[in-house]
């Protein structure tokens, strides 16, 4: 749906043409930015990455200015990726009390997203990403067809994450204990999962004491499973249960894979 359209556009015409935008949705720190990287390098598209403070100003009419030169400048580079972080808070749902700008600002966005001004077989994506899928318009997720949930990690993830943090470090963990690792950790984000080997990597530092001052590289210990258990206390999941229940909800409801 994403990379090969963009890649081989000559088979994707008529029906076949691919809609022009994506949205990743589900709790943070899953990695979800760094998807909409990795799309680009993929198709060695222009990236450009776009929050809602970029897109607005002070000035009545300037925001809506910076939109169209922002999809003139990726019609310029095609192929191209837009990735909007926090997509919901510029495409927010609107309202009766909202902020004329603001409107004029989201009704300009997608007219151009649309395609009105451009070619529609311009090979451009707009990828938004947003944890709180449930406040976007209804008009912008139209435009995004295809909506897909990113989960936190599951057991295989969490060891293959742990597995390559570990990598350029040193450490006496077994691969079993990569594995008990990944187990004590359920309900840990991909952020999560970074920040519990973090901790775990200072205790060697820690167990230094007054001595820091003086120690050498090779006097610091190697990184053990004890330290992980240590650092599990300190690092909690950021993700609260009851919100996964709302984005499987809403997968249900509106989402491409369920």
């Amino acid at each position: 749906m994403v990379v090969y359209p963009i890649m081989r556009p000559e088979l994707f015409r008529g029906l076949r043409i691919p809609p022009k935008g994506l949205l990743l949705f589900g709790p943070p720190g899953t990695g979800k930015t760094m998807i909409g990287k990795a799309i680009a390098s993929e198709v060695s598209a222009t990236f450009f990455s776009i929050s809602a403070s970029t897109l607005t100003s002070k000035w009545i009419g300037e925001g809506e200015k910076m939109v169209r030169c922002l999809f003139a400048v990726a019609r310029c580079y095609l192929p191209s990726v837009i990735f909007i972080d926090e997509i919901d808070s510029l495409l927010t749902q609107r309202s009766e009390n909202e902020n004329e700008a603001s409107r004029r600002i989201k009704t300009e966005f997608l007219i151009q997203w649309d395609g009105v001004a451009g070619n529609p077989e311009d090979r451009m994506l707009l990828i938004g990403a947003t944890n709180r899928p449930e406040e976007l318009d209804e008009a912008a997720r139209r435009r995004m067809s295809k909506r897909l949930y990113i989960p936190l990690p599951d057991f295989e993830s969490r060891y293959a994450l742990i597995k390559h943090l570990l990598k350029k470090e040193r450490h006496d963990i077994v691969d079993e204990g990569m594995k008990e690792i990944a187990e004590i950790s359920e309900g840990y984000s991909g952020a999560d999962m970074k920040a519990l080997c973090t901790e775990a990597a200072y205790q060697p530092i820690r167990d230094l004491g007054d001595t820091i001052a003086t120690a050498s590289l090779e006097s610091i210990r190697a990184i053990s499973i004890n330290d992980f258990i240590l650092a599990k206390k300190r690092v909690k999941p950021s993700v609260d249960k009851k919100e996964l229940k709302s984005y499987v909800e809403w997968n249900e409801k509106f989402g491409a894979l369920n």
